[in-house]
């Protein structure tokens, strides 16, 4: 952050052979289905699961699934990564397929890992890493675009990570009006910025205003993310609004979700830009101090039940 105030107003890494040990899972691994077949002469799903993971990735395993001459197993990721030998008895891999346990695997139906997270769904194995991709309970990352953060979490898990490990000014109501004033307009660090979090609907927006470097000349933006999926986004939209010497912009539009980095809103300029000469007209004075005020609010479609079109649902 530069010397301007803010104010609010009312792995690609080659493993050593000697060195193998099993990766940790960035999230707990979802319990195993029951098995409820009493008859033991047959294996159970959790033991072909077992099967199916990775001794040294411990990720499952997709086509192709490699083996040793041995009959020992690992997927196609670590086999480079291992000098092409057998993790468990050190022999060479060489290019055999195990078409055996590929073939299993199209047999099984797996709970999507973030079941614990609330997911209901269950999957044939090759669908159920798709899904997971674009599943609505993975977890969201922090929105906060200060460091590289990589706290993941739930809504209100990430809320109070915000407020607690950030220190991010949290407001409620969806109406906001922000001061920037930064003392001298022609020096810009990129990604000199703020983030404040607001509360409306029973929901969390993030209001991001940032300066960067844009060509040769700073560039001034602000825009809102949504904290939780696109779809959720939709419902709501929002307006910004800057101005000074009888001169205002005004963007409108649908805030974008945190499943959006910041970093791509930013890039897509899908928000209010403000160029810096208009910053500085805006500002008014001898244009040596950048004073820039933004307003706006936050409000929910609704649909009309009786002409079928939206109409805006506006807090108090």
């Amino acid at each position: 952050m530069d010397s301007g105030g803010v104010e609010s107003l009312p792995s690609s890494d080659v493993i050593d052979e000697d060195e193998i040990h099993p990766l940790q899972h960035q999230y707990p691994l979802i319990s195993k289905p029951p098995n409820n077949n009493n008859n033991n002469n047959g294996p159970s799903t959790t033991s072909v699961h077992e099967l199916l993971e990775c001794p040294v990735c411990t990720n499952s395993m997709y086509p192709p699934i490699h083996q040793c001459h041995n009959g020992h197993t690992l997927c196609s990721t670590c086999k480079t990564r291992v000098h092409n030998r057998c993790p468990t008895c050190r022999q060479e891999l060489g290019d055999i397929r195990c078409l055996a346990l590929e073939k299993v695997a199209e047999s099984l139906e797996l709970p999507c890992k973030y079941c614990s997270l609330g997911c209901p769904e269950i999957f044939p194995y090759y669908s159920k890493l798709k899904h997971e991709v674009v599943c609505n309970f993975r977890p969201y990352s922090c929105p906060y675009a200060g460091s590289d953060c990589s706290i993941v979490g739930d809504i209100p898990f990430l809320v109070a990570h915000l407020r607690d490990d950030h220190k991010v000014d949290m407001h409620s109501g969806c109406a906001f009006n922000h001061r920037y004033v930064k003392s001298n307009p022609r020096e810009v660090e990129n990604a000199t910025w703020m983030l404040t979090v607001f509360h409306c609907f029973g929901q969390y927006f993030c209001l991001h205003f940032e300066a960067f470097q844009l060509g040769m000349a700073p560039v001034y933006m602000a825009f809102l993310r949504f904290m939780g999926d696109e779809m959720e986004a939709r419902n709501y939209s929002y307006s910004l609004e800057v101005g000074g010497n009888s001169r205002k912009l005004i963007w409108e539009g649908n805030p974008r979700s945190i499943r959006d980095s910041h970093k791509k809103v930013r890039d897509s300029h899908d928000g209010l830009i403000i160029q810096r000469n208009m910053a500085l007209f805006f500002s008014g004075g001898d244009r040596k101090e950048l004073k820039l005020r933004v307003t706006g609010r936050i409000w929910k479609e609704q649909q009309n039940p009786e002409g079928g079109a939206c109409i805006p649902n506006l807090c108090s």
